[in-house]
């Protein structure tokens, strides 16, 4: 293949990314977007229309002038993502179109992460059962999209918390699949999602906080995702600022996550009920068709004391954390996101108040707290984003 036709493919594959991330287009936003010459991207254009990839949507507001053609992501190609968000208790998967919007529901899978080494083989055969049900073949599925927990090397492909004795995950998994599989962290793949479609877009320096059964951190620098030497940037919960000594899961102690995951704070929970406080957990609790962690989260968003008081000390941990990277990253805005974010307004005093006891006022006044306006599956898109990162889109 010459260079020249790999550059006219590079073009197409950016102008498909843009118009993913963005939406509607005209000619003239492309060539900012891209820096290249209106003809150059003519001609891109017209073969992503001849493909089908794109559409002509309508004409873009007035500036004077005459007004431009937009074009838009064809949510009719027959090209898809299988979007999977994988957290410790509970795994999600579901396929979208390009327009990201889904084809089918969301598939829920309770399926734990750690102490399971049946965990892959329940995946994918999970993942498989997805796919049929869509109605979708192999052949329309641009690749796999994973967002998982875990100190995730992305050089390596290798998931150092879960499993770091099988090597290269995606080649593990694309293997087995019969597709193209991209894998990041969690957190990572929550921030892509932010930047792009929800409370982050327009901003150029942002920490997004995954708030979730651990608490995990989304790095946008300069308005692109930092991922740090080998992608382990943002391993925000094993900053050691515990007010316990007790033992985190990456084996050290002291870490934040010990006094601020959700898993955590439903320990907590449980052991205060057992010690004589009085909660609506307590009924809760006993129905175990319900993540306790959501039903956690539910209780405080309807008042329960009890879940109120422990958000309380998880989010003044939390901001104290965010404390110490605001002296270090200046940034415009914080995010809180993730599967804890239903109960973002609840977070945001106690995260105020330790920003305001240990951070310097002059960089804390120039930061904005705000609440993911995303669902709680945020996570599958940003999954789904790390397909259109990667995808060849088979462009001829």
């Amino acid at each position: 293949m010459t260079a020249k036709i790999l550059k006219q493919q590079h073009l197409r594959k950016a102008i498909l990314r843009y118009l993913y991330y963005n939406g509607a287009l005209s000619l003239a936003d492309l060539c900012v977007h891209t820096n290249k010459s209106l003809p150059v991207v003519s001609t891109a254009v017209s073969a992503l229309l001849e493909e089908e990839y794109i559409v002509e949507y309508g004409l873009a507001p007035s500036t004077g002038g005459r007004r431009p053609t937009t074009y838009l992501i064809n949510g009719d190609k027959k090209s898809y993502m299988l979007s999977v968000a994988v957290d410790q208790l509970e795994t999600r998967a579901c396929v979208y179109n390009l327009r990201n919007e889904p084809v089918a529901e969301v598939s829920h899978l309770r399926l734990n992460l750690a102490g399971n080494p049946e965990y892959l083989q329940q995946l994918l055969e999970f993942l498989r059962q997805t796919i049929h049900h869509s109605n979708i073949t192999k052949d329309e599925l641009l690749g796999v999209g994973i967002a998982m927990p875990g100190v995730y090397n992305m050089k390596e492909g290798t998931n150092h918390t879960y499993f770091s004795e099988l090597g290269s995950l995606p080649k593990l998994l694309s293997k087995q699949l019969g597709l193209p599989v991209y894998i990041d962290n969690d957190s990572r793949a929550i921030a892509i999602a932010e930047l792009h479609f929800g409370t982050a877009k327009g901003f150029k320096d942002v920490m997004i906080v995954n708030i979730g059964w651990g608490v995990g951190l989304g790095m946008i620098v300069d308005g692109s995702l930092f991922s740090g030497h080998n992608g382990y940037a943002g391993e925000f919960s094993h900053i050691p600022l515990a007010n316990s000594n007790n033992l985190c899961s990456c084996g050290k102690r002291g870490c934040l996550e010990v006094d601020s995951s959700l898993l955590v704070l439903v320990a907590k929970a449980k052991k205060e009920m057992s010690f004589g406080a009085k909660s609506s957990l307590e009924e809760h609790f006993k129905d175990e068709t319900a993540l306790p962690g959501e039903q956690l989260l539910n209780a405080a968003s309807k008042g329960d004391p009890l879940a109120v008081s422990l958000l309380a000390e998880g989010g003044f941990m939390i901001g104290k954390g965010l404390a110490t990277l605001i002296h270090i990253m200046n940034p415009e805005r914080i995010v809180l996101s993730g599967r804890g974010a239903s109960a973002g307004k609840i977070w945001l005093a106690p995260i105020h108040q330790a920003i305001n006891e240990f951070c310097i006022p002059r960089l804390s006044e120039q930061t904005t707290i705000a609440v993911s306006n995303l669902s709680k599956e945020v996570q599958l898109l940003g999954a789904a984003a790390l397909v259109v990162e990667n995808s060849s889109f088979e462009l001829t």
